[in-house]
């Protein structure tokens, strides 16, 4: 599914504002870590990043989450980290949760951008 610019915005302003109080939650797949080691960056970094997504940088969703529906839809993204392209996946979560991220690894295939 693909959103209009004003929903994306939206879900980025209420990711960022439910971070400030509940924090981030990041799967710890291992492309996700080897990504971190191959860009030398750290978390910080990669909070960064995540924290710094613009509605230029949406990709598609929200979809289903098919392994954890009751935490919410998946929204996906990307970005340039050290001139490669990083795919983001993000999620609200559950009420009174962190935020969560099940991916942030170099992109394994092409991203199109649909509001670039």
């Amino acid at each position: 599914m693909i959103s209009n610019p004003e929903e994306v915005n939206t879900f980025l302003r209420d990711f960022k504002l439910k971070h400030e109080f509940f924090a981030i939650r990041f799967i710890g797949r291992s492309k996700n870590l080897q990504t971190l080691l191959d860009l030398e960056i750290d978390e910080g970094d990669r909070l960064k990043c995540i924290l710094s997504l613009e509605t230029k940088d949406y990709y598609r969703g929200p979809s289903p989450d098919p392994d954890f529906p009751e935490s919410g839809e998946v929204w996906e993204f990307g970005t340039n980290v050290k001139n490669t392209e990083v795919y983001i996946k993000i999620k609200i979560g559950m009420f009174n949760k962190s935020v969560i991220c099940l991916s942030f690894h170099k992109a394994e295939f092409e991203i199109t951008y649909p509001f670039k």
